[in-house]
């Protein structure tokens, strides 16, 4: 994806930060792209962590039976630490939206605008599969 195109995707981003405690968001590949970053976070840094949110979808969409369910019925996943939360979720065939926020923040709040963001962004957020590449 194009510099311009992150660009065009990264405000998107920045606008669903703005509450308080959200910190960071990141658009990804289920391959583990960088697709679009907020403007609070480096280049190199949401590279380095779309790499791992495609390992963390993956495992979930793995364990998704431990639920009685199917690997595709995954929606989002909430990892909480000492300090804060990251939240991942499905944004459409093959596209995840990742997002930091600090320990305070209302997670339901966080949760729905990263909802309303997927809504919002529709067909921009998804990614036709890569050729050679295993489903």
């Amino acid at each position: 994806m194009n510099s311009n195109r992150q660009h065009d995707l990264g405000w998107m981003l920045d606008e669903a930060l703005r509450i308080p405690e959200a910190r960071h968001a990141i658009l990804l590949s289920s391959d583990g792209l960088l697709m679009a970053h907020s403007a609070d976070i480096t280049s190199d840094d949401a590279e380095r962590h779309a790499a791992a949110m495609s390992g963390l979808q993956s495992l979930a969409r793995a364990n998704s039976a431990f639920c009685g369910s199917t690997e595709k019925s995954w929606q989002q996943t909430i990892t909480e630490y000492d300090h804060g939360y990251v939240f991942l979720v499905a944004a459409g065939p093959r596209a995840y939206v990742a997002a930091s926020a600090g320990h305070g923040v209302d997670v339901e709040t966080m949760t729905h605008r990263l909802m309303e963001l997927v809504q919002r962004l529709g067909k921009e957020l998804s990614t036709g599969q890569r050729v050679g590449e295993f489903a």
